[in-house]
């Protein structure tokens, strides 16, 4: 069966795994398909939405969990301020993705209540949502042609999604933990005391 006839009878079957995959990537090619006439704005919305949370949802469970399993509770950056800094730390996971993981485990392990998580996650996951689609239906609506070709929703998800996962692992890349500086080589490195006064001579010695 041809891909694009298949992708047309079924525009959304497999679009929730892929987003929990590759979120940002996934999401702007199906905003490419709205755009290009083949899925419709909403029910991709709604479906970027609740894999988005879903994902989310997973992390912070993880994070709750933590303490039961000794891999996890090393990588759980705990702080007192989680609670009060959740809005901040939820909109910098959203921009930034590779973000996500250490932010919302620590959510979770921080104890935050679950409706004020979702409430939070679920509409920065709308907002990021509606502008990743609206993207990529601006680039579908300028390359519709190339669904005329055989295998054109390939054509047209390759041409939308490849740039988008390049942006997204050059971002990955940038933000990686690995990549910070560690604080023994930026720190300077304390130098002995010295003392001031002067050297007395050894003439200057009371001789017994």
């Amino acid at each position: 069966m041809d891909p694009t006839q298949a992708v047309l009878e079924h525009p959304y079957a497999m679009l929730g795994p892929l987003v929990l995959l590759e979120g940002p990537a996934t999401t702007v090619t199906a905003g490419s398909l709205v755009g290009a006439g083949v899925a419709a704005f909403w029910p991709v919305w709604v479906i970027v939405v609740l894999a988005e949370v879903a994902g989310d949802t997973l992390l912070y469970l993880a994070g709750r969990w933590a303490h039961r399993f000794r891999f996890l509770a090393r990588r759980v950056p705990l702080a007192e301020a989680v609670a009060r800094r959740l809005p901040r730390l939820v909109v910098t996971a959203k921009v930034v993705d590779v973000l996500a993981i250490p932010a919302f485990l620590s959510a979770g392990a921080a104890r935050v209540p679950y409706r004020r998580f979702l409430a939070w996650v679920g509409a920065a996951s709308a907002v990021r949502g509606l502008v990743l689609i609206s993207l990529g239906a601006l680039l579908g609506s300028r390359l519709t042609g190339l669904l005329e070709l055989p295998g054109g929703v390939l054509l047209l998800s390759a041409a939308v999604a490849v740039p988008v996962a390049l942006v997204h692992v050059a971002v990955r890349r940038r933000f990686s933990p690995g990549d910070t500086p560690c604080a023994s080589s930026s720190a300077p490195t304390p130098m002995p005391p010295t003392s001031t006064a002067p050297r007395s001579s050894p003439s200057a010695s009371p001789r017994r």
